[in-house]
């Protein structure tokens, strides 16, 4: 059996009356890249402080690496997190980063991170500060892969860097997934760059987790309807569709189904993109900022 990278039961952090995310049940295998979905506020920086020890949950459960709990010794020597806006000292040195991270970590490979580093042509001895948006966030991932983690965490790693260097950061990605066997949660609003890595996704929207799941199970489950604007009403008591859009004589339902449809209606498959958004905008289940009865 697959072991849980990450499991969580109805986790929940609450600050004073407010719930930043609330019921949040996980169960994600090793191996994936996790693509975690949402608009600012939604809970994902809540989430992944719980999950990695640097805040207390208010309600629920989290194991990470199988049987560990976040914030304890096994746990921290096995997770690595990257916060956002790429964390480095900038007045110094990249080689004063690794010596210093090296320092602070009971594992740390200096001998990869060197040649990783020279592989991106990122002087040791040039200031942090002086790196380039792309180059700070490679060095921040360089850091952090070098500590050897089961699982990596990043928050929100591609929010200020250009298309190339998206790019080029999300190959490293893949490559230290494909070498090391390393499982990565990745927060991010670029969905077209998710789509092209990731195989498993978590939408959070108010606090609340709306979807999660292999991706290709997921695109498997859903499709887009399309057919007549007066047998809309039907299929929409029927299917329970996520996403209703209506154009003139036409309407389009984005559905969880696999049944039949009508003959007047034709059928095509919804991308990654499509799924989450849709999602996203669909209405919350409860009012999350309440007081629980």
């Amino acid at each position: 059996m697959n072991l849980s990278i990450i499991e969580t039961a109805g986790l929940g952090k609450r600050y004073g009356h407010s719930w930043a995310l609330r019921d949040c049940t996980l169960d994600i295998p090793a191996g994936h890249l996790t693509a975690l979905v949402g608009p600012n506020g939604a809970g994902k920086t809540t989430l992944m402080n719980m999950l990695v020890g640097l805040a207390t949950p208010t309600a629920g459960t989290a194991t990470l690496l199988g049987p560990e709990t976040p914030g304890s010794s096994a746990a921290l020597d096995g997770i690595a997190f990257v916060a956002q806006d790429s964390p480095v000292y900038k007045n110094l040195s990249v080689a004063d980063m690794l010596h210093l991270t090296r320092n602070l970590n009971r594992t740390f490979d200096m001998g990869n991170a060197r040649a990783r580093l020279a592989g991106l042509k990122i002087p040791l001895k040039k200031k942090s500060g002086k790196l380039s948006g792309g180059q700070q966030a490679q060095l921040a991932l360089t850091l952090a892969l070098a500590r050897r983690p089961q699982l990596l965490i990043l928050d929100e790693p591609l929010a200020a860097l250009d298309p190339l260097a998206r790019q080029d950061f999300l190959s490293s990605v893949m490559t230290a997934m494909a070498d090391d066997g390393v499982s990565v949660v990745l927060s991010s609003h670029a969905l077209a760059e998710l789509e092209r890595v990731a195989d498993y996704l978590v939408v959070l929207a108010e606090g609340e987790m709306r979807l999660a799941g292999v991706v290709e199970d997921l695109l498997a489950q859903h499709r887009i309807l399309t057919g007549p604007s007066a047998e809309a009403d039907v299929y929409t008591k029927r299917l329970s569709p996520v996403q209703v859009k209506r154009a003139g004589a036409q309407t389009h339902l984005l559905v969880r189904s696999d049944g039949p449809i009508g003959a007047d209606w034709e059928s095509a498959p919804v991308s990654l993109e499509e799924l989450t958004l849709a999602y996203l905008r669909a209405p919350a289940t409860r009012a999350i900022d309440k007081e629980a009865a």
